[in-house]
């Protein structure tokens, strides 16, 4: 049995692949899967301001 990646043979660099690349596959799965049910759908929400108006902390007379 040999225990360095570097002199290891062909079959065994192609297990290590396919090992990887399946447990890429579950893990992107299981991250699509986990995600919420949420509508993406585009929709145009019109925010129309309001008359203008100045706040103030003090009674002075403000003019403009």
């Amino acid at each position: 049995m040999n225990h360095s990646i570097h002199s290891a043979d062909r079959g065994t660099h192609l297990k290590i692949v396919v090992v990887a690349l399946v447990a890429g596959i579950v893990v992107a799965g299981l991250g699509i899967l986990a995600r919420p049910n949420v509508d993406y759908s585009q929709t145009a929400h019109v925010f129309k301001p309001g008359k203008v108006m100045t706040v103030t902390s003090s009674d002075a007379l403000v003019i403009r």
